[in-house]
């Protein structure tokens, strides 16, 4: 899997979590699902940057080599 979508997974887990703690009063859930959800969101928006840079990498190597 891409750093992009397990960033995916762990924000939507972490997201679950969160909820699931607000629901029954368990502030350790909540919180722990707030930090995974955070950790999630930030592992994604990396995974979307290096695809991005990549994708511009492959273009430029195409248009140097036509």
């Amino acid at each position: 899997m891409t750093q992009e979508m397990d960033g995916k997974v762990k924000r939507l887990t972490g997201q679950v979590k969160e909820a699931a703690g607000i629901l029954t009063g368990n502030e350790k859930l909540e919180k722990k699902g707030a930090s995974e959800r955070a950790e999630g969101a930030l592992e994604e928006t990396v995974g979307k940057a290096r695809r991005k840079v990549g994708e511009l990498v492959d273009s430029v190597a195409k248009a140097i080599k036509d």
